[in-house]
């Protein structure tokens, strides 16, 4: 049987033939399937790490051969892998890590993703939990679980992992406990039904005992009779305590929330965006900035954004300076977001000229983009370019296009603003409103 990868049109006609569905199959028969799709994700889990080591090596060696520095070498590669695989520079750098573990330390592991009898997770699990270790201890306990993995559920996975790592190397762990307090950290993402969730990564002696506070005071609260539940009453809690404020839902309104004037002054349903979150509906958005009966007095802030009526797009600001002003960056965040790497939602760290500006690009919105760190890096590798172009009439945002080494293109477009845009045939006079939207453009 040959065990070469199929190429990507053979793979295609696969995925076109797993597309269908076979009424005429029995419930056994279904199960089957399911089962052996499951190793088949294994396998191609297993098929990927390898061309990605190999993948990795063949750039490097072009990047030195173009006279990259050693320090530099490798730049831009993970990017190029999380955009293949849509998905973000961050899980990039994590499958390209993984796939160099496998293939050059854990041949056990690999050859049981390769089989399908663990998954690419499970996978991740080992490796992760053995990162501490020398590559001669790795493979030590990639040879102990070689005949288990496939029996093991995930904790399992990672409690067998820790166990054989504590015995060949107790100083790892100590290790791992320094290490994960230094990246103590607090962060906030989306949830559901406009909420959020904030997350405290803390030694556990910190998280116990700010949770404990938590529950006491909402337990004393609840004996004196608070109606609020359990949870209510420590969500708020702190909340008050973070931010200081006498009550939770007095905190002043800081945020970025953009949405059109019918929105604000009148009763149009047309959600707003929470910027960082994402669509609002419009009724909470309006009880943002203006609290009714049963909400505490806030103050908020209302900072006006002028959209161009015929593209939808934030009105464009010009600056003479290589540096992107304040304004003129709190513009960009607005309007992107989040990072406009394809498949990247990391939080904006730079505003960054898309023509560079050593290349004689502009200063202005049109040729700027948010970007994570990460992304802003990766795109300075050799062989990387960036491009854009202006929107026309109806189009939303400025499209940008990243072209890899490879030859691959990317394109990205800012998220559509709240409200609709009216057709061009709608106003008489279009020399006329660019003329006045020129006019709203705020100097830098």
């Amino acid at each position: 049987m040959s065990t070469t990868i199929p190429s990507a049109q053979e793979l295609r006609e696969l995925l076109e033939r797993l597309g269908g569905e076979d009424r005429t199959a029995s419930d056994a028969e279904r199960i089957d399937v399911i089962t052996a799709l499951e190793s088949l994700k294994g396998a191609a889990a297993a098929a990927q790490a390898r061309l990605t080591v190999v993948f990795d090596a063949s750039q490097r060696s072009d990047q030195a051969a173009q006279g990259v520095p050693a320090k530099r070498q490798g730049l831009g590669i993970a990017g190029q892998v999380a955009l293949a695989r849509r998905d973000s520079p961050h899980k990039g750098a994590r499958h390209l890590g993984l796939a160099k573990a496998l293939v050059a330390e854990m041949p056990h592991t690999l050859q049981a993703l390769s089989e399908g009898r663990i998954s690419e997770w499970r996978a991740t699990i080992l490796v992760r939990e053995t990162a501490v270790l020398s590559a001669e201890h790795r493979a030590r306990v990639d040879a102990a679980l070689a005949g288990r993995l496939g029996e093991l559920r995930d904790r399992g996975v990672e409690r067998e992992a820790r166990k054989l790592a504590y015995r060949l190397d107790p100083g790892s762990v100590t290790r791992r406990c320094r290490r994960a307090q230094e990246e103590r950290r607090v962060s906030i993402r989306p949830a559901p039904d406009t909420m959020s969730y904030i997350t405290g990564l803390l030694p556990v002696a910190q998280g116990v005992a700010v949770h404990t506070a938590l529950a006491k005071h909402a337990d004393a609260l609840r004996a004196a009779g608070d109606r609020r539940s359990r949870g209510q009453i420590m969500a708020d809690t702190f909340v008050e305590r973070v931010t200081g404020q006498a009550e939770a839902s007095a905190v002043p309104v800081a945020v970025k929330l953009v949405m059109t004037d019918r929105t604000l002054l009148g009763d149009d349903d047309t959600p707003a965006r929470l910027v960082g979150h994402g669509p609002i509906p419009a009724a909470l958005a309006r009880a943002l900035l203006r609290p009714g009966k049963g909400v505490a007095q806030a103050r908020a802030w209302v900072q006006r954004l002028y959209a161009h009526p015929l593209t939808g797009n934030l009105v464009a600001m010009e600056s003479r300076q290589r540096e992107f002003p304040a304004g003129l960056r709190e513009l960009l965040v607005i309007r992107d977001e989040v990072c406009r790497t394809p498949w990247c939602d990391a939080p904006i760290k730079h505003a960054d000229h898309v023509r560079r500006a050593s290349d004689g690009g502009e200063t202005s919105a049109a040729n700027g983009q948010g970007l994570c760190e990460a992304c802003n890096q990766a795109k300075e590798a050799v062989g990387w370019e960036v491009s854009t172009s202006r929107a026309g009439p109806g189009v939303p945002g400025s499209p940008v296009t990243v072209r890899t080494p490879t030859g691959h293109r990317y394109t990205s477009t800012a998220p559509d603003l709240p409200g609709d845009r009216p057709p061009w045939s709608v106003l008489r006079h279009p020399s006329v409103v660019e003329e006045h939207f020129r006019r709203l453009a705020v100097p830098a």
